[in-house]
């Protein structure tokens, strides 16, 4: 009785010792996911869906070699990319406890073994917030998604950064509305450098034949 018992025990033992590490990476990076979501003022649902992409990853032992916190991150910027909430690399990995290139290595593991197809990022996505941000009027924010379509219509589009391309859309369209706002307003609320800012809107200017006194 006592030995079938005591190898009950063992087995027992054995798989709380395997278990609880597993479970204590689960604590921090759910800890993690929340933390990041609330600094950046994301909805409820990106948080449960960054949870349930990181258990998905865990049970593919995909963690292995690399930070719990670069994962977390990784997987609340799939989250956004799902549900189409346009947050970039470069903003999740400034509240992130890991660097950027870490992050980036951790989602593109992510993409190709956990998350099937995710759709990639339109610069029209990122318009509407960004508006917002800069205290720009609806009008403002029609006209640039459509400098953006008359962009994607002519293929000026073809490897250009999304929010570059938005950032520069947003600061034609409010100087077109007489609500002018500064390339370095626009490049630090659109996380991008006035450099992208300035190259973008030059091309938008050439290639689609505006004629604005900035």
């Amino acid at each position: 009785e006592k030995r079938p018992q005591l190898s009950r025990l063992r087995r027992l033992n054995k798989i709380i010792s395997v278990s609880e590490p597993s479970e204590k990476n689960y604590i921090i990076a759910f800890a993690e996911i929340e933390r990041i979501v609330a600094q950046l003022g994301l909805p409820k649902t990106i948080a449960e869906e960054a949870a349930i992409l990181y258990r998905k990853a865990a049970k593919k032992r995909l963690i292995k070699g690399r930070s719990i916190e670069s994962m977390a991150a990784a997987c609340i910027y799939a989250a956004c990319r799902m549900h189409k909430i346009p947050r970039g690399l470069d903003e999740i990995s400034g509240s992130a406890r890991a660097d950027r290139r870490e992050i980036g290595r951790s989602y593109r593991l992510l993409a190709k073994e956990v998350i099937s197809k995710v759709p990639p990022s339109k610069a029209t996505d990122y318009v509407p917030r960004l508006v917002n941000t800069l205290n720009l009027t609806a009008e403002v924010e029609q006209l640039a998604i459509k400098i953006i379509r008359e962009a994607y219509s002519l293929r000026l589009t073809s490897g250009r950064m999304p929010k570059g391309l938005a950032a520069a859309a947003v600061y034609l369209a409010a100087i077109l509305m007489n609500q002018k706002r500064t390339q370095r307003e626009i490049a630090s609320n659109a996380n991008v450098t006035e450099v992208t800012v300035r190259n973008r809107f030059k091309e938008l200017m050439e290639k689609l034949q505006f004629i604005v006194i900035v």
